[in-house]
This record gives structure tokens, C-alpha cells and sequence, in this order.
């Protein structure tokens, strides 16, 4: 772009563009608000994210096309934002999630809803539930399963007997950050934490000399951002976002010891997703003839035979059952609950078989 020779030139093209891109946002926000006249009418749900997938999807791929400067994850960040935005001009909707704020399923929430949203922290898996099943909020926010501890037991006992539906997934690692309002590092005295996190950040602790200072367990890494928010002597090992929400400046990042540890969240509703050609379903399954042996391999020998792919299987005690024991299997696998082959599978089981949801595979 020759025709900027100077900074100056540079800042008034952009101040040029800023304009043009407000312009059109407000024109497409003009058509959002449409769009949500019509849903509220037609009582459909706002919240598409086969829709949003299948935007970004095309986005991508024309960047690629033009040799734009904007990467895919870039795209997604940008346009999940305006997405949210959009979402909250339709119809205002409140998100229950796990809390206290400033936790990894806060961060995981507002990933997807923006910072617009009204949220509804909760102190427990089952407040979620019961708050999305009173019709107190409309979407909810919990983890399903950490790449290290495995699935999360409370969340599928309780999609088992729930009328919510997972209506998306996400993956999202999980790092943690050194925040400290101190100058510098000698200046620190203590450091709060929950005491997990002090056990993720060993050799980060070690490697700076932190061994020797005062480590404070809490409840959780929100609750050590706001005592480190209250001491400029005090340091917190905590969320990006924690940090961020009471006003802690964030010192270090990413300082776990393990930098693979990934969590899936879920985000519960009750609408049913269209199919969108990239689609996960999860069911849970109590075979009648459990206690005969292969009636699981019998059972899984309908999904090769019309070639699904399962990418999770697990099983899970059931607590219906008094004495012996009793088994649910959940499994996840790729594609529609109401693509044809899928149908002629759960058509063949459809007293053992509980529909969790179908949804747009997240990016793992």
C-alpha cells in the first residue's frame, strides 16, 4: 500500500475504515434486529450455532481466497463478538454457569455469549440445572469433561433426567496466570491460590524463587484475585479472566506445568439445533440385556454397520438401582440425531437410548 507514506497517512486510512465498518455494523445490526422480530414470532431460537459455524466457515474460506491478513482463529475471535453483540439486539438472554466469576467456565461463557450478555454465576453443576429447568435463564454453561480428570460424572447424571439439551460444545485450555498488582517481584510477600493451583505451577513457583513465600489456599483462583486486588503485596495464580475482572495486572502467563490440559464445556438450552454437516450427538444408553455378555458390542455393531464414527465412550454407574450394579454407557458420535442412518440405529433402541443433544463439533 504505497499510497501511505507517512503515519499520519496511515491513521486517517484507518480512521476511513473504522467509519465504513460502523456504518455496515449498524446495517447489519439493523437486519439482526429483524431477524429477531421474526424469530419472536415464529418462536424460534436465537441462538443458531450451525448458523454462526457455517458464517465463519464461509468467511474463512474467502479470506484464504483474497490472501487476507486475518487467520481463521483471528475470524472466529472477531466475528463471535459481533455475533454476541447481535444475539443480545434479537432478545436479551441471561447465561447461568458454574461460577464464582472469574472461573474457567465463566471464561468459557463469555467466549461465546460476549461481554454484553447478562450472566448468572452458580455455585454448583445442579443450580445450573435447576435454574435452565425453572426457565430462569436460557442457556447454561458447565463442564463436561477435563483432558486430565475425565468426564465430569455430576453433568451427565444430571443431562440424563433434564429436558435441556447440550446445543454446542467447546474446547478450551486451561492456563493460568501470575497476577500481582506489585511493582516487582521481591515486593511480593504471599500468594493466593486455590490449593490445585499451587500444585499446577510447582516448577514456575520454584523456578522463581516462590517456595520460600507465604502460599495461601482459597476457594477458588477468582477468590485469590480479589484478595490480590486488596493487597499491592500479594500475588494470585489465577484465571486470564479473574485477573482481568478485578483489576489485577497480570504479571506472567501460561505458568501450569503441563501446558495440554484442556477442558470441554458444554452449553445447555432448549431448542433443538438444525444439522449443520459437521455435527457431534451424545446419548446416554441403559441396555435392557446388560448382564449378557456382547449386548454392548451388539449394540455398537449398528453404529460400524452404518458407518458412524464414535468418538467417546464411557461408563457411567446408575443410581436408579438398589444394590447390584447397573450401568449407563455415554457415548458421543459423529453426525445428526436426525440424519437417516443415525435414525435406523436409535429406531432399533429407542427404550434404552436418552438423546443429549446434537451439535456442531467444537475445534479440540
Amino acid at each position: 500500500m504505497s499510497e501511505y507514506k507517512t503515519l499520519e497517512d496511515c491513521r486517517e486510512a484507518i480512521d476511513s475504515i473504522d467509519n465504513e465498518m460502523l456504518q455496515l455494523l449498524n446495517r447489519r445490526m439493523e437486519v439482526v434486529e429483524r431477524v429477531g422480530e421474526i424469530k419472536t414470532e415464529s418462536g424460534g431460537a436465537i441462538y443458531r450455532p450451525e448458523r454462526e459455524k457455517a458464517i465463519i466457515s464461509r468467511l474463512i474460506a474467502l479470506s484464504k481466497e483474497s490472501k487476507g491478513l486475518l487467520n481463521a482463529s483471528a475470524i472466529e475471535a472477531i466475528f463471535l463478538e459481533i455475533f454476541a453483540v447481535a444475539r443480545n439486539l434479537e432478545l436479551p438472554e441471561r447465561i447461568a454457569y458454574l461460577g464464582p466469576e472469574g472461573s474457567f467456565t465463566h471464561q468459557a461463557a463469555e467466549s461465546r455469549f460476549g461481554a454484553m450478555s447478562e450472566y448468572l454465576s452458580l455455585n454448583s453443576i445442579e443450580s445450573v440445572f435447576n435454574t435452565l429447568n425453572a426457565g430462569r435463564a436460557k442457556f447454561g454453561v458447565v463442564p463436561i469433561e477435563n483432558s486430565r480428570d475425565g468426564i465430569v460424572g455430576e453433568t451427565l447424571d444430571l443431562l440424563s433426567k433434564s429436558h435441556v439439551k447440550i446445543v454446542a460444545e467447546l474446547y478450551m485450555p486451561i492456563h493460568v496466570s501470575f497476577a500481582t498488582k506489585a511493582r516487582k517481584i521481591e515486593n511480593i510477600t504471599k500468594i493466593y491460590s486455590k490449593d490445585k493451583g499451587f500444585g499446577q505451577c510447582r516448577k514456575f513457583l520454584s523456578e522463581h524463587g516462590f517456595y520460600d513465600i507465604e502460599q495461601i489456599p482459597v476457594e477458588s483462583t477468582a477468590k485469590a484475585a480479589i484478595l490480590a486486588a486488596e493487597d499491592e503485596n500479594a500475588a494470585a495464580i489465577c484465571s486470564h479472566i479473574a485477573a482481568k475482572l478485578y483489576g489485577v495486572p497480570t504479571m506472567f502467563e501460561n505458568i501450569e506445568d503441563e501446558s495440554d490440559n484442556a477442558t470441554r464445556f458444554v452449553i445447555l438450552s432448549d431448542f433443538k439445533n438444525g444439522m449443520s454437516g459437521e455435527d457431534k450427538t451424545s446419548i446416554l444408553v441403559r441396555l435392557k440385556d446388560a448382564v449378557e455378555a456382547g449386548a454392548l458390542v451388539h449394540f455398537l455393531q449398528d453404529f460400524d454397520a452404518q458407518n458412524i464414527n464414535l468418538s467417546k465412550i464411557e461408563s457411567r454407574p446408575s443410581k436408579d438401582k438398589e444394590g447390584g450394579f447397573d450401568y449407563w454407557f455415554y457415548i458421543d458420535f459423529f453426525g445428526h440425531i436426525d440424519d437417516i442412518e443415525i435414525q435406523k440405529v436409535l429406531s432399533k433402541h429407542t427404550d434404552e437410548v436418552t438423546w443429549l443433544g446434537s451439535y456442531v463439533k467444537g475445534e479440540e
